[in-house]
Formats: structure tokens, C-alpha cells, sequence
């Protein structure tokens, strides 16, 4: 049995890789999170307590982070400050967080000689034009456009080298977009999603023609876990399920599928700096590794995320107004 610490695993795609880490191995799993408005205990609720623990702390504390990735096989570094907007208004918690954070973690694993695979995000890549048929690959050079993804390109280049540096067995993933259950109502999907369910109308970043490649946060989950068992030290790999589409063609999805009619949304003005395009080639991942998405129906995966909050109110409801409400301030 591994004992896997889990950063961040109280967020949205960490509380994912959680769930599938205890549904498909017989793994031990910690989970280290500091519980700030994107995480939640009750994402983590009915997992067995003998295979489960919780530690509230930060990962820039070193004194939690080296008791913790002592006693660890893996450390799988999920925590991260990650919405973009919030980058904009203030992007000190994003330094701390993703910066000196994942370099605490890294000194960790170093005293220790563990196991550490850190999650990234295609955003450090830029964006592509509309037109432009290339994808994202391992070689793309980085190019973030936000305090979020120059702060997470950043904590991508310390990993780069403390394994070269130092000798940490450490892999690399960046994926693209997530969407699936336990994503908080201010990212795009849920947002949208939980304002159809409250009687609100979905609102749409400018003219909506920017293009995300989403993926379902379990195939995201089963990457991660093909990449600490097969991947190579030092590698890096992308996370991709040929799930490019734009937003206008996302939010009339949700309204189709919540049998609204898809005209049922309001423009609202576009966000400074937005991204045109992410599209990530996960040939390198499918090739070496041998993995597949399960959700390759992007309609399909939406359907059943859109179930999820329909029958988990409960978990989303408590931040849905004040979410809104700072959406509101920001013109948004």
C-alpha cells in the first residue's frame, strides 16, 4: 500500500484525483489542503478513515510540509492558486502559493528522496490563434499572459530544476481545461451550469469565440496516476481529450441540455488579456504511457456534470451569492 499526499486535494481537481486514487488502487491518502474559499471539506466526504486522512495547513509552511512528505511514497501537487480573474485583482496569493509554495514542496521531497509529480496547466504555453491549426506540444515554448500562468510556468521551471540540479524524481503534466464535479461556481462550466439552475441567466465573455480544450476531471485523474506509475523522471507530459470548443458553442450546450432555449444568455464585457485558444497534443501521454480518455463525448461528459449539480445543490449553493456577487462589482 503507497501512502499518497495529495496537495490541494480539498479543490476542485484534486478532490477528483482523491475519489479515483481510493475507488481504483490501495492507496493511503493524505490530503494537505489550506481550505481557502476554492477548497471544501464536504468535496471530500464518505471516504473510508482507514485508508484517509485530512491535514489542514499551507504548503508554504515547512515545518506541516516536511512531517507530511516524510511519511509519504508520492507527493502528488495538485494545490494551486488557479483563477485567473482573481490573478488579475490581486496577485500576491499567487506568488506565495504557486511560487514559494511548490519550492517549499521541492526542498521536501528533496530531504527525503520522494516521489513528486506536480500538476500544470496549458496556460503556460499562451494562447494560439483562432486559425491556427497547431496544438500545444511537450516543445511549445512558454508564454503565460497572467500573474496565474506566469506563476505557474514558474513553479513548472523550478521542478525543471531541482530534478536536474538535485536528483528529485519528479514529472511534470499540464492539462488542459477541467470541468466535472466539486468545481467551485466561479469557473466557467459550473458557472454557468448553477445560473440556469437558479433562474439566471448564463453570461458569455465577449463575443465567446475563445476556444478551450476541456477535459473531464476523471480522465484527467487517470493521466496523473499513468503518468507516477509508468511516467520517466524528468518528463514532462500533456493532458489532452481532443475537447477544443468555444465558449458561445459551451454555453449553448448547457442551455440545450437544461432545455432552455440557446439564445438564453447576456454578453458581459471581455476579460483583459483573455486567452484566444488552448489545444494540447497528448500524443507523447498516448503513446509512451498507453492512455486513453474515457469521456471522448464532450456532450456526453457535460450531461453528466450538469446532473451532478442538479443533485448536489447542497454542496454549491452556499457559494453561489457571494460568488455572484463579486462577478457583479467586477462587471462581470
Amino acid at each position: 500500500m503507497r501512502k499518497v499526499l495529495v496537495t490541494g486535494g480539498a479543490g476542485f481537481i484534486g478532490s477528483n484525483f482523491v475519489h479515483y486514487l481510493i475507488e481504483n488502487t490501495d492507496d493511503h491518502v493524505t490530503v494537505l489542503d489550506k481550505l481557502t474559499y476554492a477548497g471544501n471539506l464536504a468535496s471530500l466526504e464518505g471516504l473510508p478513515e482507514d485508508r484517509f486522512r485530512f491535514v489542514k495547513g499551507d504548503i508554504a509552511d515547512a515545518s506541516v510540509v516536511d512531517e507530511l512528505v516524510a511519511d509519504a511514497d508520492v507527493v502528488v501537487h495538485y494545490a494551486a492558486e488557479s483563477h485567473n480573474d482573481n490573478s488579475l485583482h490581486d496577485p500576491r496569493p499567487f506568488v506565495d502559493t504557486n511560487l514559494v509554495g511548490t519550492f517549499t514542496l521541492l526542498e521536501a521531497v528533496r530531504k527525503h528522496d520522494v516521489r513528486f509529480h506536480h500538476i500544470s496547466t496549458d496556460e503556460v504555453y499562451g494562447d494560439l490563434e483562432l486559425d491556427d491549426p497547431q496544438r500545444f506540444t511537450e516543445q511549445t515554448p512558454y508564454n503565460p499572459s497572467s500573474p496565474y500562468s506566469s506563476t505557474k510556468a514558474g513553479s513548472d521551471l523550478l521542478v525543471r530544476a531541482w530534478v536536474r540540479s538535485f536528483g528529485v524524481r519528479a514529472t511534470i503534466s499540464n492539462c488542459s481545461n477541467n470541468y466535472g464535479p466539486y468545481q467551485h461556481v466561479e469557473k466557467f462550466i459550473p458557472r454557468q451550469i448553477t445560473n440556469v439552475l437558479t433562474g439566471q441567466r448564463p453570461k458569455l465573455y465577449g463575443a465567446g469565440l475563445n476556444v478551450r480544450d476541456w477535459i473531464h476531471a476523471n480522465d484527467h485523474s487517470s493521466a496523473v496516476l499513468t503518468i507516477i506509475e509508468k511516467g520517466r523522471i524528468g518528463e514532462t507530459y500533456l493532458i489532452g481529450a481532443d475537447g477544443e470548443k468555444d465558449n458561445k458553442t459551451v454555453v449553448e450546450l448547457i442551455l440545450k441540455l437544461t432545455g432552455q432555449p440557446t439564445d438564453a444568455y447576456d454578453h458581459v464585457v471581455d476579460r483583459p488579456g483573455h486567452d484566444l485558444r488552448y489545444a494540447i497534443d497528448s500524443t507523447k501521454l498516448r503513446t509512451e504511457l498507453g492512455w486513453q480518455p474515457q469521456y471522448q463525448d464532450f456532450e456526453a461528459g457535460l450531461a453528466a456534470t450538469i446532473q451532478w449539480y442538479r443533485d448536489h445543490e447542497a454542496w454549491w449553493k452556499p457559494q453561489k451569492a457571494a460568488t455572484e456577487a463579486k462577478y457583479v462589482l467586477q462587471g462581470q
